[in-house]
């Protein structure tokens, strides 16, 4: 298997929520069809009618409480998750009749509601979150045609496609084991390996870097200010209610309790998950499914122990380093992990980050990680009517909560007595991915998901 190559702003994406794998993934890929179809010869474009978007696995099963039709439609019309309104995105297909000008490259044609399938069942595709898209003429012959499969955190992968060619990092290391044998031999810390790393990849000064680190901590950090201050209901049949801003009213009520930092973190994870269940712009930590976890942390920090700039990307760089890790031996969706690829991923990312900025060895760091992930070994994805709001935004403040005390438990005691390595858990892990039945697995078939008739 080839080195990591992954990008700290490939793992730390800014998108509208509720699913980095069925919104930010589908709305690339269609937008990737889209800019393919405009390098067709005129010849084929003058005898196309029609798109045909056929969805497969949780894409099918969840994909319109997931806003996975919406996402099709924008990357067509050519958005990009980073930019795109969250308010347009939310009134798309709110019209089922309504047909929207894709524009081929000289010719439109349009797109609506009744051009999606959603192909519930089993499928023999290599991935579970698979789509097809294909131009048609006007008799339903295939003029184009490309397969995606959506990976999890908004990464997607074509059929076909050549891997691009990516600059070797000056540190290449597939495992934790690999990682700590760079840090000994070249003196490194863990955030300066990941910055020097990430210079090679995306070919920028370290500064720009640490510009872009601090630009993804901001935009996580509007999402937990915007959830604070944002009352209602949240979008879909469940009618739940946000409770962000009235748990940091408890808490300020708390202030002189010592129950009040552990509200107060609640508060913040809250904030951010349920601005991601609202469909607004989220940062994926690594999936939009559990972009509260790292803001939590990352907000409590800041707002209570004033940790500095330079401290938080440290920190982030320790985050990023364990998202890798388990992105590339085992995986962060919840179609293939379930949830702990995606609120066990987070939460070790964040017991890392935690550990990094209290200054705490490399070894605590690695403790801290597979502490959280091993409580999170087997956590099933159910969320009900496909909605990331039961048991998703709760589990974000589970997760922080989880980090924080594996954190304590990696720093109080001693790294030397630690039995479970982190590469060993992250195989624990995939394997028990791999065993979990896929009804537990982001399809709403089992688990929570059965209680949607009680909402």
């Amino acid at each position: 298997m080839p080195a990591i190559t992954t990008s700290i702003f490939d793992l730390f994406k800014v998108g509208p929520g509720p699913s980095s794998s069925h919104t930010i993934g589908p709305m690339k890929a269609a937008q990737d069809f889209l800019e393919r179809l405009h390098h067709l010869t005129a010849t084929l474009k003058a005898g196309a009618a029609a798109i045909e978007v056929r969805l497969f696995g949780s894409l099918a099963a969840t994909g319109k409480g997931h806003g996975t039709d919406r996402a099709v439609v924008a990357g067509l019309l050519g958005w990009k998750p980073e930019t795109c309104d969250p308010d347009d995105f939310a009134a798309l297909l709110t019209d089922p009749d309504r047909l929207y000008p894709i524009d081929l490259g000289g010719r439109t044609i349009g797109f609506g509601a009744a051009h999606l399938r959603f192909e519930r069942g089993p499928h023999d595709f290599p991935f579970s979150n698979t789509m097809t898209m294909a131009l048609l003429t006007a008799d339903g012959a295939v003029l184009h045609a490309e397969e995606y499969y959506s990976v999890g955190g908004g990464f997607v992968q074509r059929k076909g496609e050549m891997p691009r060619v990516i600059p070797e990092p000056p540190y290449p290391y597939e495992t934790m084991a690999e990682l700590k044998i760079h840090l000994r031999n070249h003196g490194l810390s863990l955030p300066a390996l990941i910055v020097r790393n990430e210079m090679a990849l995306s070919d920028e000064s370290e500064r720009a870097v640490l510009a872009r680190l601090d630009r993804v901590v901001d935009a996580m950090h509007r999402a937990v200010r915007r959830g604070l201050h944002t009352e209602g209901t949240l979008p879909g049949f469940i009618g739940l209610q946000r409770k962000a801003p009235a748990m940091v009213r408890s808490a300020r009520a708390l202030a002189t309790t010592s129950d009040s930092y552990a509200v107060y973190l609640n508060a913040y994870c809250l904030a951010a998950s349920e601005e991601n269940a609202a469909g607004h712009m989220v940062v994926t930590a690594p999936t939009s499914g559990a972009s509260g976890v790292i803001p939590g942390i990352t907000y409590l920090l800041r707002a209570h122990r004033r940790l500095s700039r330079t401290r938080m990307r440290e920190g982030m760089c320790a985050a990023a380093a364990i998202g890798f890790l388990v992105k590339h031996n085992a995986s962060i969706s919840g179609a293939e992990m379930g949830c702990m690829g995606e609120i066990g991923t987070a939460s070790a990312m964040g017991a890392a980050l935690l550990a990094c900025t209290a200054g705490q060895s490399i070894e605590v760091i690695e403790a801290a990680a597979e502490i959280a992930i091993e409580h999170h070994l087997g956590m099933t994805c159910d969320p009900i009517g496909g909605y990331v709001q039961i048991p998703c935004i709760e589990r974000n403040a589970m997760g922080a909560a989880k980090a924080y005390n594996a954190f304590l438990l990696a720093a109080a005691g001693n790294h030397a007595y630690q039995k479970i390595s982190l590469d060993r858990v992250i195989g624990v892990m995939r394997a028990t991915g791999r065993d979990m039945s896929r009804k537990y697995k982001e399809t709403s078939e089992g688990g929570l998901a059965l209680s949607a008739t009680e909402c």
